[in-house]
């Protein structure tokens, strides 16, 4: 099967009868054609997965799938964004069409859940990584960033903390657990949430915002570099799962949720004046967030557990650690 069959087959059939909004020309020419809708900006970001790093190689294709796409409509999410498009660079160690079917079923299974489309990408040959490029739009000036927390913000996270490294270490057996356990972090490891529907509710509340990638601890220290400032993060107030509450090995748990990574939950920082328009969504079970500590001055995250410091096993993920 050549590459332009292999595109046909598997990643344009699936929207050729009804246009996209906003795609004037998508999938099959040389690039696409988008229209961008008035007074809007245009969000986009892009990660690569590869095989063995990001993904166990034995993983399934559909898994690996909606965990490309999920992680990276993560991204737009940490910005207020809303999802529209998303380009595809797959490279194939070789032509596998059950592979490529299954792969295919879950990429626009997650597509069609955000409303998003594939509008062009590339294939070649090679180890296997997966390449996403997304985009989506936020109302101009209204966008979630890094840089706009003061001393004295609260700190909230959204859901839980913690499961998707629990969730690795199911997946390559480094943690037993009974079978209903054991789905549940597979399927926070492979299958993600992308907060979209929370950081609309907080666009215009928080004051800084990013999603949870390399781990609580080293991405809260993006928003302290961006804002020039400290933070304090009180270690028995971390949301825990069910699941990870109930390991013996606290501690294990503890540093999962601070530093383990692959959560993909947002972590905001809301003043003082905006907590009850927070406090009442919370109530209200609009938004699923719990506060774990406030901005300092300084420049560096401290953990504090019961007033006394808290020390990591590791700081967080590095891409390019020795």
């Amino acid at each position: 099967m050549g590459e332009f069959e292999l595109i046909r087959r598997f990643f344009q059939q699936e929207q050729a009868e009804h246009p996209p909004e906003g795609v004037f020309m998508g999938v099959g020419d040389d690039a696409a054609l988008l229209e961008v809708p008035p007074y809007q900006q245009l969000a986009v970001s892009v990660d690569t997965l590869v095989s063995g790093v990001h993904f166990p190689a034995d993983a399934d294709a559909e898994d690996i799938a909606q965990r490309a796409l999920r992680v990276n409509l993560s991204d737009l999410a940490a910005m207020g964004a809303q999802p529209l498009w998303f380009t595809l660079a797959l490279t194939l160690p070789n032509v596998d069409e059950s592979w490529l079917r299954d792969f295919s079923r879950g990429l626009f299974a997650v597509a069609n859940q955000y409303g998003c489309a594939l509008v062009g990408g590339d294939t070649t040959s090679g180890p296997l990584s997966i390449t996403v490029q997304v985009m989506g739009v936020v109302e101009a000036g209204h966008a979630l960033r890094r840089d706009g927390a003061s001393v004295g913000d609260y700190i909230l996270v959204t859901h839980h903390l913690g499961d998707g490294a629990a969730g690795l270490a199911a997946v390559e057996g480094r943690l037993k657990l009974d079978a209903e356990q054991d789905e549940y972090l597979r399927q926070r490891f492979y299958r993600p949430e992308p907060r979209v529907a929370e950081a609309r509710k907080i666009r215009d509340l928080a004051s800084a915002a990013l999603d949870i990638s390399d781990g609580l601890v080293a991405d809260l220290g993006h928003i302290c570099a961006a804002s020039d400032l400290g933070a304090e993060v009180y270690v028995e107030d971390l949301p825990l799962s069910p699941v990870l509450a109930g390991l013996e090995d606290r501690d294990q748990a503890l540093n999962w949720a601070l530093s383990g990574g692959d959560d993909y939950e947002l972590c905001f920082t809301v003043p003082e004046e905006h907590m009850a328009e927070v406090g009442l969504l919370i109530a209200q079970g609009e938004l699923q967030a719990t506060v774990i500590g406030h901005m300092v001055a300084g420049a560096s995250v401290q953990c504090l557990h019961h007033g006394q410091t808290f020390e990591l096993d590791q700081p967080g993920y590095n891409h390019f650690h020795d």
